[in-house]
């Protein structure tokens, strides 16, 4: 720790040596760069997590019309295992009739995705096919699982897994992947019911042309296994196959729907699980993460080389700027060595306009001094006036006292005018302060509360500042909590008017907007700085030198309180420019609730 700050002191007594025009291009061009590195990285990091969502996104979809597109072949085929079944073998007595023919016809309209149409019957014999009637011979159904499963549970649809159909004569000697649909059915033969099995034969084809189609679209791929894993397609299902590729298709077997995080042989990868309904099938969509990476990379590079040119051209606009503002003031400092050895030394004047500005400044407040000097005798009465005046403002009197002290002097001075109308007013506050106990009032009389107010403080602080009133017509009728102006018209006398000399000015003002009610205060005072204006409301209220103990802060809680935390006071303000306070109400002509009220 003690070795980190004698760097630190180290390093600022070295800047401090090289001087402001280092200082102002070595702090401008880090607090940039930091900055940009800051929103870069943060920009790219949204960048890579949004193209991740992105891709995943247009995978589900993907995956999603995959799913639609596989349900619809499946339940074509399995439109035809029904018209099969309810069309033809439901209507016939097999121990009179031959269905090969109805077979032929339903297998001639639906050639392209069939492969073959069949039924047996309990034993395993054929009772009738298409395109191709003879079974091989030695072939033992029952070892085949499509005809076990459909034995074994009669009421239901079962598909297979991907395999070859060599169970009939083929002279062309060309066999086909398929997928089967198998069933059991209820056979009439000579008048008695007996057990059978539907076999219909999928093309696999429509299948790969489905999925071969999507393939050639994605970022990834998608493959089809069933409920035990096993691969239905693949788009690498030959080198599967051949045992020269492997594929996490068991695992994936174990997913429910939904995305996943998965390494696989070393590869991290996202993948996406969505099972085909009465299948049991599941569609699985892998996008290796490399293709994230990749992106992101290419991103980065642009970034980078952006970065660099921006580094470049801000050190460049950095030291022009600090050339601009350390020069003239260097120069300023020069000048300013005359001060005390010359009676009337050269002060630099130029540079920028605030260099310039800070030059005449200086310069007037030599001018300033010398001629307190020269007339330091005749302003001791003001000056010990002033300090008690000072002394007066520390022992901050309560508004009431000061009002009637005035009242007392011009009564004593005898003008009684002054005194009568100073009075006047003073009922006129406290009769509004009162309103009967009632903390809601109109707009209006809370107005009137204002000017009683300000005719009493223009007696107290004559030719310091004017007050203008800017109202809005038939803005009168709406209502507003009390005593929430005075204290702002308060701060704007004690805080903005103090160094005014028939300069300030006030404006009051109040208007509507659609369903909401506005007052604002203005001052053209010397306004307040960023970091105060930002702790007028939030920090915990401080004792001031001057006013009335209500305070901006109690009258914001005192507007939330009442309307809610949408309503309350906005502050703007500027050095040297004054300030501006607003306050946010509601638009209302009823008599809001004042369980909340002060009591």
């Amino acid at each position: 720790m003690k070795f980190i700050k004698k760097k630190w002191k180290q390093l600022a007594e070295y800047a401090n040596s090289r001087g402001l025009q280092f200082v102002i291009s070595v702090s401008f061009t880090l607090v940039a760069l930091v900055g940009m590195v800051f929103i870069g990285g943060f920009l790219l990091q949204s960048y890579g997590n949004a193209t991740e969502e992105m891709v995943r996104k247009d995978s589900r979809q993907l995956i999603d019309q995959v799913e639609i597109n596989l349900n619809n072949y499946l339940r074509s085929m399995m439109r035809i295992s029904d018209a099969m079944y309810y069309n033809v073998i439901k209507k016939v007595d097999l121990g009179q009739d031959n269905i090969s023919q109805e077979l032929n016809l339903l297998y001639e309209s639906n050639k392209d995705n069939l492969v073959s149409v069949a039924c047996f019957d309990e034993e395993g014999s054929l009772l009738g096919a298409a395109p191709v009637g003879t079974l091989k011979k030695n072939v033992d159904l029952g070892s085949q699982k499509w005809f076990t499963s459909a034995e074994n549970q009669m009421e239901n649809l079962h598909f297979s897994e991907l395999h070859v159909e060599n169970i009939f004569e083929n002279s062309s000697g060309r066999y086909y992947w398929v997928v089967s649909l198998s069933r059991g059915v209820e056979l009439t033969n000579r008048g008695r019911m007996s057990g059978g099995i539907l076999l219909v034969d999928m093309n696999f084809s429509g299948i790969r042309q489905l999925f071969t189609k999507v393939n050639s679209q994605g970022l990834g791929y998608v493959y089809l296994i069933n409920s035990d894993g096993d691969i239905i397609y693949h788009p690498k299902q030959n080198l599967i196959f051949s045992s020269m590729m492997k594929e996490n298709n068991k695992t994936a077997s174990q997913y429910d729907d939904g995305v996943y995080d998965e390494t696989f042989q070393g590869e991290d990868r996202t993948v996406i699980v969505k099972t085909v309904g009465y299948t049991g099938w599941k569609i699985v969509s892998v996008t290796p993460k490399k293709i994230f990476y990749q992106n992101a990379n290419r991103t980065r590079i642009v970034a980078g080389i952006m970065l660099s040119l921006s580094i470049f051209l801000m050190i460049f606009a950095n030291q022009f700027v600090a050339v601009r503002v350390a020069r003239p003031m260097k120069k300023l400092e020069d000048s300013l060595k005359g001060i005390g050895v010359d009676k009337e030394p050269e002060i630099y004047i130029g540079g920028p306009p605030e260099i310039q500005h800070l030059g005449k400044t200086i310069l007037s407040m030599v001018e300033q001094l010398r001629k307190l000097t020269d007339d330091i005798v005749k302003e001791q009465e003001e000056k010990r006036k002033s300090e008690l005046d000072a002394l007066q403002s520390q022992i901050n009197p309560h508004f009431l006292y000061n009002t009637l002290d005035s009242i007392m002097w011009m009564v004593e001075s005898e003008q009684y005018e002054d005194a009568v109308a100073m009075v006047q007013a003073l009922g006129k506050l406290f009769r509004i302060s009162l309103s009967r106990g009632k903390n809601i009032i109109t707009v209006g009389e809370e107005l009137q509360h204002a000017r009683s107010y300000l005719d009493i403080q223009k007696y107290r602080y004559k030719n310091k500042f004017i007050s203008y009133f800017e109202i809005e017509e038939d803005i009168e009728k709406y209502k507003t909590i009390k005593l929430i102006l005075q204290p702002l018209i308060e701060n704007a006398i004690y805080y903005g008017m103090e160094y005014m000399d028939g300069d300030g000015e006030i404006y009051i003002r109040a208007y509507t907007r659609e369903n909401d009610l506005y007052f604002e205060v203005e001052d053209n005072g010397l306004g307040m700085r960023e970091e105060q204006v930002a702790g007028l409301l939030t920090e915990e209220p401080k004792v001031r030198s001057k006013g009335s103990g209500i305070g901006l802060r109690n009258v914001h809680q005192r507007i939330q309180l009442y309307f809610g935390e949408t309503y309350g006071l906005q502050i703007e303000s500027e050095p040297d420019e004054g300030t501006i306070i607003r306050i946010h109400l509601p638009k209302t002509e009823d008599v809001v609730s004042e369980a909340g009220g002060d009591k």
